[in-house]
């Protein structure tokens, strides 16, 4: 990919940043580009807010989000991809989501039609019955997201790509206020002019569909470029924990893979069929992630080959991985006695508590599973460990992040917490951010643990116990 490409694409945007029209940008635009990958977009926006001397910032990308989308609506190149046609496969799933949303908008807005005219006062009932219903479909729009930003960030992330998730992630939780006061006044027709709720509907649909537009003709067309085909299988395999909007995959998606090393005389044309987790060709992996997650367990005992380049040429390096030599059942000491791997981790998992482990280098290095991925307070999965930590949360409660682990990494506090009463899991939480520090006093990262302490509000008599 041409720098000088990369530089205009990156001077158009620094341009509008200072106050240049849309329709000069345009017009350069359309001289210099016949068209444009959507890898390109996503170098440019890093670009811009890695590069100081641009003056961009995070927050400015945000503002130019809706006017490079416009730029590029007609000059996005299409990646095809045989496997994204397929039911099941994330990409599609993720399209026909976003039909079936866009099929409750068309609803709730004839609905709101409807009540407007007079005719229909008879109707009013069962009219506003009918809204509140398709608002809860709607609703549903917070699983795509969460799938997008908690499954399809984070792979992309580790192949370099971080701008665009910061900046789609800052978009989609603009996107949820206009849907939560949206939501609020719709509960208080017919109190409420309907002009008023219709003007806000509006306002949020306008958002919602450039969001679809992004997501289609942008986002995804960064993933088809980059992502290989186990890191689509990850996110097919881990999305049923989040869940889905209005539609459910209608099958399974299972890709025909291909065998990395030649069949030997033992193989079989059905044994092949049954061996689903083979590497696809290396050939067709544009790079390799950065987080260690891969999904295939044979990269463990097979012999790996990396090509370095250099300004004199390329030279092939080649390794073989050491095998894990620790035994899991074996007893190690720990403080006060011994356990197995094993047992430890099992006696995490029976905690009765959320547990989240970020290291001193503000890197997510562990979670527990003392409950299943759907009942989660805080929803966490494999594909967060080994993100940045403020890449795991949104932006609107970045600067609360930092804040937190500033003041326990600097020892002003051991201790932070936190309680709130979530209305839709019926459960009051309780978390905490406690400082792990070593016997030397020296800060070794942060543990959280998020408890439901709704139980101990429930008690009845002063002693009880459950023997049943």
């Amino acid at each position: 990919m041409a720098e000088e490409r990369i530089e205009i694409l990156k001077n158009i945007l620094v341009d509008l940043h200072h106050g240049a029209s849309q329709e000069s940008v345009q017009e350069r635009f359309n001289q210099h580009f016949q068209g444009v990958s959507a890898l390109e977009i996503s170098l440019m926006e890093h670009e811009l807010m890695s590069d100081e001397k641009s003056g961009v910032t995070f927050e400015d990308v945000m503002e130019l989000c809706d006017v490079h989308a416009n730029l590029f609506k007609n000059a996005v190149q299409g990646v095809e991809v045989a496997d994204s046609d397929q039911p099941g496969h994330p990409v599609y799933v993720f399209k026909q989501e976003n039909l079936a949303l866009r099929g409750a908008l068309l609803r709730i807005r004839r609905i709101l039609d409807n009540l407007a005219q007079p005719e229909n006062r008879e109707f009013q009932a069962e009219l506003l019955k009918g809204l509140k219903n398709q608002m809860r479909l709607l609703g549903q729009f917070q699983r795509h997201y969460q799938r997008k930003e908690e499954l399809f960030f984070p792979i992309m992330e580790s192949y370099g790509h971080d701008s665009p998730p910061r900046v789609m992630w800052g978009v989609d939780d603009e996107i949820r206020q206009l849907f939560k006061d949206l939501q609020a006044k719709v509960q208080d027709l017919p109190e409420v002019e309907l002009a008023v709720v219709k003007e806000s509907f509006e306002v949020f649909a306008d958002e919602f569909e450039q969001m679809i537009f992004k997501e289609e003709s942008i986002l995804l067309m960064i993933l088809l470029e980059i992502f290989t085909q186990d890191d689509w299988l990850k996110i097919a395999k881990e999305s049923q924990a989040i869940g889905y909007a209005i539609v459910k995959p209608e099958k399974e998606w299972i890709p025909q893979r291909e065998k990395f090393e030649p069949c030997s005389d033992l193989d079989s044309e059905d044994s092949q069929a049954k061996a689903g987790a083979s590497l696809e060709p290396k050939a067709s992996k544009k790079s390799e992630p950065t987080t260690g997650q891969g999904s295939l367990d044979w990269a463990s005992s097979q012999k790996r080959e990396q090509v370095i380049e250099t300004p004199a040429g390329q030279f092939t390096i080649s390794f073989e991985p050491k095998k894990e030599s620790l035994n899991r059942q074996e007893p190690q000491q720990f403080t006060n006695g011994y356990l197995s791997l094993d047992q430890a981790n099992l006696i995490l998992d029976h905690l009765p508590l959320e547990i989240t482990f970020v290291n001193k280098d503000d890197i997510f290095q562990y979670y527990n599973n003392s409950v299943p991925a759907k009942e989660m307070i805080f929803k966490r999965m494999p594909s967060q460990i080994g993100r940045n930590v403020e890449l795991c949360h949104p932006p609107r409660v970045l600067d609360k992040v930092k804040q937190v682990f500033e003041v326990l990494k600097s020892g002003q506090k051991d201790k932070v917490t936190m309680w709130f009463k979530s209305q839709k899991k019926g459960k009051f939480v309780y978390v905490t951010y406690a400082a792990v520090r070593d016997q030397a006093g020296e800060f070794q990262g942060v543990l959280e643990y998020v408890q439901d302490i709704q139980p101990f509000f429930d008690l009845e008599e002063d002693s009880h116990r459950d023997i049943t």
